[in-house]
């Protein structure tokens, strides 16, 4: 259930009916909305606790949540939840685009692929230093070379860090480095995983796994809202189903229909989605025209000679062309891009590199 509290509760009230919750034997968690404070009272189901909370100081009502996921759920929250890190903002009327290469290859591959990502107009990096692949003997990944790569790329220019966390064990060296931790599609329920990754604090990027059902993937955001961390953003990345025209079935009606269901943003990957590089752009589109509050894509400088999934990775130029398109859609419904002015690196931004060779790490 969740306490409600009126417009211009005190902090001091709000304090204290915390303590009413946790007294009660329940798990406070407070959500800070901006019109008003609601206290969710997360325990045992069998009983209410309504009548010891409505003369709490400062309640206006106790409502019993009807939805399994009750922190993500709109009856807690009604307006919609903005998570944002530097220049990256995904939520309401600000369209996040989180853009880079699949796998962390070289210095000089992630600091190229950086910077043409942000001349684009991208508000954020995304690089994987740890890689789930399905083959053993894949390539797996620079680890933590890897994301001192992608603080490099950060501190020159000036986009937050994307990148994913596979174990509970990796999570404070990633944390460390990482700006958003992404769980993948395949861990999303790792439960463990998910506490742990919430307890750091950071904004997390959930993914939904290629066979979860909507409530699934909000129950497992839900692991996340629990322990406080309210930065969540849900991620479409396509399920299986019997097609083969494409890598999965990138589901756009989810977008809308979470929107019906949660507060959290949501955002779509074309790249994954599909899996095929003709198709990215215009799936991106298809995506924002239908509500997405962000995009993640990936992005090499030659995507011929990726270490992972290039062939689903745009270049420099077709990456220039999503956005033009992207932001001609964003217009058209209400949304906006992070423009390259609100990116403030610590050094000065040398000239963007004209031809996209790099060494690759083999």
């Amino acid at each position: 259930m969740i306490v409600v509290m009126k417009r211009g509760a005190t902090p001091e009230q709000i304090a204290h009916v915390i303590r009413l919750v946790e007294d009660l034997g329940l798990k406070a968690v407070p959500i800070y909305g901006t019109e008003r404070t609601v206290i969710a009272a997360v325990g045992d189901k069998r009983e209410d606790y309504r009548q010891s909370l409505e003369s709490g100081p400062g309640v206006a009502e106790v409502v019993r949540i009807l939805a399994p996921y009750k922190m993500a759920s709109l009856e807690v929250k009604p307006e919609r939840t903005v998570v944002g890190v530097g220049p990256l903002r995904v939520g309401n009327s600000h369209l996040g685009v989180i853009a880079g290469p699949c796998s962390v290859e070289s210095l000089e591959q992630t600091l190229g692929t950086a910077r043409a990502v942000r001349a684009a107009g991208a508000t954020a990096l995304r690089g994987g230093a740890f890689k789930p692949r399905t083959s053993p003997y894949s390539f797996q990944g620079l680890k933590e070379q890897g994301l001192k790569i992608l603080a490099i790329a950060r501190e020159e220019t000036g986009l937050p860090i994307v990148t994913e966390v596979m174990t509970p064990s990796d999570i404070s060296l990633v944390a460390e480095y990482a700006d958003v931790l992404q769980i993948g599609a395949r861990n999303m329920q790792n439960y463990r995983l998910l506490e742990a990754a919430g307890e750091t604090g950071k904004p997390i990027l959930l993914k939904r796994g290629p066979a979860a059902t909507l409530d699934e993937l909000l129950l497992a955001a839900e692991y996340i809202l629990n322990t406080g961390n309210q930065q969540v953003m849900l991620c479409e990345r396509g399920i299986r189903t019997f097609e083969d025209h494409t890598r999965y079935t990138l589901s756009l009606s989810v977008v809308p229909a979470l929107h019906d269901r949660t507060h959290l943003p949501v955002v779509v990957d074309p790249s994954h989605g599909t899996g095929h590089t003709s198709l990215v752009a215009r799936m991106a589109a298809a995506a924002v025209a239908a509500g997405a509050d962000g995009l993640i894509v990936e992005v090499h400088p030659e995507p011929e000679r990726a270490l992972s999934d290039g062939y689903q990775s745009l270049n420099f130029k077709q990456f220039a062309e999503l956005m033009d398109l992207c932001r001609r859609i964003a217009a058209a419904v209400g949304k906006q891009i992070g423009h390259a002015e609100d990116l403030q690196p610590s050094v000065s931004e040398p000239a963007m590199v004209a031809d996209n060779s790099y060494q690759a790490v083999r």
